[in-house]
């Protein structure tokens, strides 16, 4: 769990400052000063992620604690309280750069959210501002880009694959990155100075595949007034990647696992077969062992092809990766169409973040090379998002789904309604363990039970 957010609340009554340390210190780390003069000291010294501010103070007022506070740290940010007669201020503050403001008197639950999401704010800018700093060293490997767990772990197989000079299959859902897998394991292997040849078998005419993979001799059927060499000649010395090797007709499975057995080809309408030092790199979308069972895929080249299997994870199961890959996809496009777009708007990465991506990787770079291309400024905002991601946030999962979300986040989607479902949600999944229910949702149990009897929520009516 990340380390609590520190909020600087700057005003000259005693009982805003109380009340604002109640609600904010469960989920805050809250610093408390009496009066501006006493904010701009804690500032020279102290770094803030949110600063909550009166606007009329005596001495120092609330616009000089804003100013001071951008000057110390950019990212900071800065809510400001004001009374109804000088709402004019609070929007003047805003155009100078705060977050957001209360009106006093404010709803405390309100108050909370609001400081809430300022602090998420700063902890997205901190991580857009960070991300082009992490595209290097053991977060990328050979044009894959992550440094999730899982990547890691990918990187180490493909690594240990690249040394050693056997077949590999590679597994994993489409857009998975599975041809660059492919060519990481090939660049990084002795074979490197040799071709690399991919092609994809399920784009291959079943009348031609043999063909295309073995080459033909002149006349061998119509059509053919030349000679063929083959892909798998064209490979010599290197790497072939038969990528949807799935796809290949029963009767070609036949003949690719006597070619990988025998290490030599023949040519369709020839008598000579010819031998061949490749390198074979499988990959299918398909779960190859379930094809084999279906009779749609033979048994024998499976374990010829399975010697050192490698699946690339979905984007779902590792959507810390997505923030890292979407700058590494905004710097590339941006500078293939020339466009000084740099930048990721905090709330373009949430929205980012928060999709599920089945299209995997190719649908992120798709949805970001579109962004660049309408993008009308050096940051790359919210509405140049594909449309289903450019509404201000996704539809929220129904049910006990919920209880699998942050509590802030849920918070931040939906206020109330959304809040009461979560509640249910939470405690339905954990048979009304108000203990383990609080753990899941990372608060506190005593602010898990204020929760409760505000929404009038009973944990016994949930256990079983």
């Amino acid at each position: 769990m990340s380390p609590p957010s520190r909020v600087l609340v700057v005003d000259d009554k005693e009982n805003i400052l109380g009340l604002l340390a109640r609600i904010l210190g469960d989920e805050h780390e809250v610093t408390t000063a009496s009066d501006g003069a006493r904010a701009l000291e804690l500032l020279r010294t102290n770094e803030f992620d949110v600063v909550v501010t009166d606007i009329r103070m005596p001495g120092a007022g609330g616009f000089e604690v804003l100013a001071a506070a951008k000057a110390a740290s950019p990212t900071t940010e800065v809510v400001m309280m004001t009374g109804h007669a000088t709402v004019g201020d609070a929007v003047r503050a805003m155009r100078l750069g705060a977050y957001d403001y209360l009106e006093k008197p404010f709803d405390p639950d309100a108050a909370a959210l609001t400081v809430a999401r300022a602090a998420e704010r700063r902890r997205l800018r901190h991580e857009a501002a960070s991300l082009r700093r992490e595209l290097v060293g053991i977060h990328s490997f050979h044009n894959l880009v992550g440094k999730s767990e899982r990547m890691r772990e990918v990187y180490r197989l493909l690594e240990q694959a690249a040394g050693l000079d056997i077949t590999v299959l590679l597994g994993g859902e489409t857009g998975t990155g599975k041809e660059l897998a492919a060519r990481a394991i090939h660049y990084q292997s002795s074979r490197k100075d040799r071709p690399f040849v991919a092609v994809n078998c399920g784009a291959l005419p079943p009348d031609l595949v043999e063909s295309e993979l073995f080459g033909h001799a002149r006349g061998a059927f119509t059509g053919a007034v030349t000679a063929r060499v083959g892909l798998f000649a064209e490979a010599d010395g290197g790497t072939l990647f038969l990528d949807e090797v799935g796809d290949l007709p029963l009767a070609t499975q036949v003949k690719l696992n006597r070619v990988l057995q025998e290490r030599e080809v023949r040519r369709v309408g020839d008598s000579v077969p010819v031998k061949v030092d490749v390198r074979v790199i499988a990959a299918s979308h398909r779960e190859l062992r379930a094809e084999v069972s279906a009779g749609r895929f033979r048994e024998d080249l499976f374990y010829r092809l399975n010697v050192f299997p490698v699946r690339l994870p979905s984007l779902r199961e590792r959507v810390e990766d997505v923030p890292l890959l979407a700058a590494h996809f905004l710097a590339k496009h941006a500078r293939a169409m020339r466009r000084e777009v740099g930048a990721l708007d905090p709330e373009a990465l949430r929205r980012l973040t928060s999709w599920p991506w089945p299209g995997n990787v190719r649908e992120l770079e798709n949805a970001v090379e579109r962004a660049v291309a309408v993008a009308s400024g050096p940051t790359l905002l919210p509405g140049d998002l594909p449309p289903e991601l450019s509404s201000p946030s996704p539809a929220m999962p129904p049910g006990p789904v919920l209880a699998t979300m942050p509590y802030r986040e849920v918070l931040e989607q939906a206020q109330d309604r959304v809040s009461r479902e979560y509640l249910v949600a939470l405690l339905t999944e954990f048979q009304g363990n108000v203990t383990r229910a609080a753990a899941r949702a990372g608060i506190e149990r005593e602010s898990l039970h204020r929760l409760l009897k505000r929404y009038g929520i009973r944990s016994d009516d949930h256990k079983r």
